[in-house]
């Protein structure tokens, strides 16, 4: 796990000028998340005032930066929230342990998405629901190359995101069934997708 302080500080300040649409989709990805609820990348905890009052979250995130700016948010939120540092790849939890499991602008800077996947299906409880909110690789081939031409670059200014990475695809390679919309959100480089993915 590698810690990233800088990234985490800029991104602590860039988050309070979050705007009202982005807002609302982290509503919407989380306020139906209810009962045991794992989220994996939970940053500085800008998804937790947003989870219904019965929710059990625990919020597992890599970087302690991120962690200590998460603990305020954590004790604003109506739900119960539990902090835990950890990797994506390597979920520190039992067998069917969620009834699910939140991916929140993540996918893209996890070393290997296809693996923290497979570890979401694992713990995952049977019934339950993977719920992601997430740029992704554009379905336009002009606009994908460019993605892949800037990737590196960017990935160093933006604290390991992968701008160009196919995580509907890396969903389905896992297994999952697969419910999405494309939102019209961010810039033209950057689509988003909002859903929820099952196990058959």
């Amino acid at each position: 796990m590698r810690d990233r302080p800088i990234f985490a500080s800029f991104y602590e300040i860039f988050s309070r000028g979050e705007d009202r649409l982005i807002r609302r989709y982290r509503r919407e990805l989380v306020g139906g998340a209810d009962g045991r609820v794992l989220e994996v990348g939970a940053g500085n905890g800008l998804n937790f005032t947003r989870y219904p009052p019965g929710a059990a979250v625990v919020a597992l995130e890599p970087e302690p930066t991120m962690l200590k700016n998460a603990r305020r948010r954590a004790r604003e939120a109506a739900a119960s929230v539990r902090l835990v540092r950890g990797s994506a790849e390597r979920l520190p939890f039992a067998p069917a342990a969620f009834d699910a499991v939140v991916f929140s602008l993540v996918l893209c800077t996890v070393p290997d998405p296809g693996r923290a996947l497979e570890e979401a299906r694992r713990v995952l409880a049977p019934g339950g629901e993977v719920r992601f909110f997430e740029h992704v690789r554009a379905t336009e081939p002009r606009l994908a190359r460019r993605q892949d031409r800037l990737n590196r670059a960017y990935g160093i200014f933006a604290g390991g995101c992968n701008m160009n990475r196919d995580t509907l695809g890396e969903l389905r390679r896992a297994g999952l069934r697969v419910r999405y919309r494309r939102l019209a959100y961010g810039p033209r480089m950057a689509p988003h997708v909002i859903g929820v993915a099952t196990a058959p």
